[in-house]
């Protein structure tokens, strides 16, 4: 869609368009609703000034980007948003040549925008392309940002950052004197002004600088842009960002400056959506709903493995005040906010800052407390190092939670949990868990709470696989449960949510099966595997992980330090590709990965 000769009016329809084509398929669909609305003007004037052809279009996370997506020739395909073979919910060049790049994690934008700044400079394209970034206030909470920022300020190179602040998080204007300068200094007079002034102290030496500086300095005092003036990157703001005529007049300001600038907007989430508007967190990602009523279209009787983690760790914390916990940004999606109301001394959000997490709960497990460090899968990802330098080198007693483990759903390749298992296998002094149901959920909960070494514990998004499974029994180390045993040449083996899979599964064979949760992957419980070898030959293991470095490869491990040659093992995890978005049960069904499917799989091994 060709914008660039629209009038100001034109633009402002075009907006409520998107608005509604937006409501209507998020709310038949599900997906991020409050940030994508707000950030509307923002999106139709990037493409009424820059071109998204070559100009590089950044979004930090993406998830606000679905006004892009309509703008770039998908207006027909948006039904599809999220769906199984449809539209991403977030940028996919493979999806469409105007999305530079993927992005489902916050905070990497501005070192992407650096990056391709270096290249058009080093292909002397500076006078035909600018990257341009859109990132959130909230994302500017990870560290990732300022080191961006920091070479960014002193490189110099041409970019333009929109930052997206819909909670005013990151400063708050003082009066009408502070308005009343930001509006002026987003005007091209000022900008003009600036640029004489500095070429006019240039020829009159130290003190002249000196002088000018100051006075400059003075003005800045009361306005927000402070910080990145003193890092070397113009500041320009704040502006509204739902008024079209001072957005695209802005951003042609920036455009012409040939500097780093960042446009300071603030937006409101849920624009247009009126149940929406404000900063309610529930609107920032949500299942289909009712449009006219805002109320959910998804009812679920199951209890999801998110609530039961919120009751088991309420439970643990008011018999131990030594219990503390931090989520980075999730606390509703973790189950961490009725705790963090209940004791607000003792469980904190820290922010989009996983590796801040990771160092700071290690460092409360030195002073002898008990945290519960609750973040996504796909999220510790990102405090990878953390887990390794300043957990588990010391040997401290953090518990790592791992929400959305496994397939995730509509979210897609960047937030499938798949990893954990194979990345946290491979650190020393770590021990891998997993429940299998609401009850054996809370009995790993108080093992954990009482273990004191580093330990992760993985549950899936949504409820854990509804079948009928034997009793549980108490977490021990390093201790499995046989939940069937016959003389069959066949072992099913378990793990976490897989146990499940594995008994609807065996359901559907024509012999019964002797079936194992496994509980834990590290340690392995080495006596029940040693004993399970000489009366099955045949192994099938289940669960929700990678392959590669996940269930499957530690038992095979074990079976050839053993030396135990004669057992047969296949691994129905996943294989060595990220995963497509789309309903879990048809991207499920596309792996292979459904009870009737393995059932047969099971047929043709055996």
């Amino acid at each position: 869609m060709n914008i660039k000769s629209n009038s100001i009016e034109e633009l402002e329809t075009l907006c409520g368009d998107i608005r509604e084509e937006i409501l209507r398929v998020v709310s038949k669909n599900g997906g991020h609703l409050s940030s994508t609305l707000g950030a509307t003007e923002l999106i139709v004037a990037m493409h009424k000034v820059f071109d998204s052809k070559k100009d590089p279009f950044i979004f930090d996370v993406s998830h606000q980007s679905y006004a892009h997506k309509l703008l770039t020739d998908r207006w027909e395909e948006f039904d599809t948003l999220r769906q199984f073979n449809g539209l991403c919910g977030y940028t996919k060049p493979s999806e469409s040549e105007d999305d530079y790049f993927v992005a489902g994690h916050s905070s990497t934008s501005i070192s992407l925008g650096v990056g391709a700044a270096k290249a058009i400079a080093l292909k002397s394209e500076q006078d035909s392309r600018i990257p341009v970034v859109m990132i959130g206030d909230g994302s500017m909470t990870a560290g990732m940002v300022y080191e961006a920022l920091n070479e960014l300020g002193d490189r110099k190179y041409p970019m333009i950052i929109i930052l997206n602040d819909n909670e005013m998080s990151i400063a708050k204007p003082i009066g009408a004197l502070s308005r009343m300068l930001s509006s002026a200094m987003a005007g091209p007079f000022y900008q003009k002004f600036k640029k004489n002034t500095e070429n006019f102290v240039d020829n009159f030496g130290d003190g002249a600088h000196y002088i000018a500086k100051r006075m400059e300095e003075g003005l800045k005092l009361i306005t927000p842009g402070i910080m990145f003036e003193e890092m070397g990157i113009d500041y320009i703001g704040p502006i509204d960002g739902h008024n079209m005529k001072s957005l695209v007049e802005t951003l042609e300001l920036a455009k012409g400056l040939g500097k780093p600038v960042i446009v300071h907007c603030q937006t409101l989430k849920g624009k247009g959506y009126e149940i929406a508007e404000g900063k309610e967190e529930k609107w920032h990602g949500v299942s289909p709903f009712d449009l006219e009523s805002g109320t959910s279209s998804k009812k679920s009787s199951a209890k999801s493995a998110t609530q039961i983690f919120t009751e088991a760790l309420m439970h643990l914390a008011i018999k131990n005040e030594k219990i503390v916990g931090a989520t980075a940004a999730m606390p509703s999606g973790t189950g961490m906010s009725e705790l963090m109301e209940t004791y607000p001394d003792r469980f904190w959000d820290v922010a989009i800052a996983e590796q801040h997490a990771v160092t700071s709960m290690s460092a409360l497990a030195k002073e002898g407390f008990k945290p519960f460090c609750t973040i996504y899968s796909t999220f510790l990802q990102r405090g990878y190092d953390q887990v390794i330098h300043d957990t588990c080198l010391m040997d401290l007693p953090v518990v790592f939670a791992l929400d959305r483990a496994g397939i995730v759903g509509e979210d897609g390749e960047t937030h499938q949990g798949v990893f954990d298992i194979s990345f946290l296998r491979a650190i020393p002094n770590m021990t891998l868990f997993a429940p299998r149901d609401e009850k054996s959920f809370h009995q790993s909960m108080a093992f954990a709470a009482e273990y004191q070494h580093p330990c992760s514990l993985r549950y899936p998004r949504g409820s854990f696989t509804e079948t009928e499974l034997p009793e549980s029994i108490p977490f021990e180390l390093a201790k499995s449960q046989l939940l069937r045993s016959n003389k069959s040449d066949v072992l099913f083996i378990g793990y976490g949510n897989g146990v499940g899979r594995a008994y609807e599964t065996s359901k559907l064979l024509d012999e019964e099966v002797s079936i194992l949760d496994l509980r834990f992957v590290k340690p392995l419980d080495k006596e029940m595997l040693r004993n399970l070898a000489t009366k099955h030959k045949k192994w099938f293991v289940f669960s929700d992980s990678s392959k590669m470095g996940g269930v499957g490869s530690a038992i095979l491990e074990f079976l050839a330090d053993e030396n135990i040659i004669d057992i047969s093992l296949t691994s129905f995890e996943y294989e060595d590709e990220f995963i497509t978005h789309g309903n879990t049960l048809l991207v499920e069904e596309s792996l292979g990965l459904l009870p009737e499917q393995l059932s047969q799989r099971v047929k043709e091994t055996l």
